[in-house]
C-alpha cells in the first residue's frame, strides 16, 4: 500500500493532480487508512504511471479514458487503441506543421533591420495579419 505522497514520488505525479485524476474518474478513489489516509494499491501505481506516460506523450484526458478502459478489456481488438493513437499523431502533426509556419514567419519578420520602431516589420507585421507570409 502506498500513501498518495509515495505515489506521487513514485510517478512524478504531483499530489493535486492525483486528487483531479481521482476526481475526473481517472484513479478509483482508494482506501482510507484508520487515520482516514488514502491508502493505493499496486493496481492504483501502475494505473497512475500508465496515465503519467499518456500526458507525457501528449494525450488528451478524453483519449486517456478510452485508452484505460481499453486496457480493461483484452479480448477487444488492439485496433481500437491503434485508432486512439493514429488520430493523436494526426493531431500532432497538425501541430508541428503549424508550428513550423510560425517559425518561419517569426524568422522573417525578426530579420528587421530598421533603424526605429516607426519601420519596424516587427510591429508593422502584428499591426497587419495581411502582411504575413503564410497562416499560422
Amino acid at each position: 500500500m502506498f500513501s498518495i505522497g509515495q505515489l506521487s514520488k513514485l510517478t512524478g505525479v504531483k499530489i493535486p493532480t492525483i486528487r483531479y485524476y481521482e476526481q475526473m474518474g481517472l484513479i478509483a478513489a482508494p482506501e482510507r487508512s484508520e487515520g482516514n489516509q488514502r491508502r493505493y494499491t499496486a493496481d492504483g501505481l501502475g494505473r497512475l504511471s500508465f496515465i503519467r506516460h499518456s500526458r507525457d506523450l501528449g494525450f488528451s484526458i478524453e483519449n486517456i479514458k478510452g485508452l484505460l478502459e481499453l486496457s480493461q478489456h483484452p479480448e477487444r481488438p488492439c485496433q481500437d487503441a491503434h485508432s486512439i493513437a493514429v488520430e493523436h499523431l494526426k493531431d500532432v502533426q497538425n501541430r508541428i506543421a503549424k508550428l513550423r509556419r510560425l517559425e518561419r514567419e517569426l524568422k522573417r519578420i525578426s530579420k528587421c533591420d530598421a533603424g526605429n520602431i516607426a519601420d519596424c516589420a516587427v510591429i508593422e507585421t502584428l499591426a497587419d495579419h495581411g502582411l504575413c507570409e503564410t497562416e499560422h
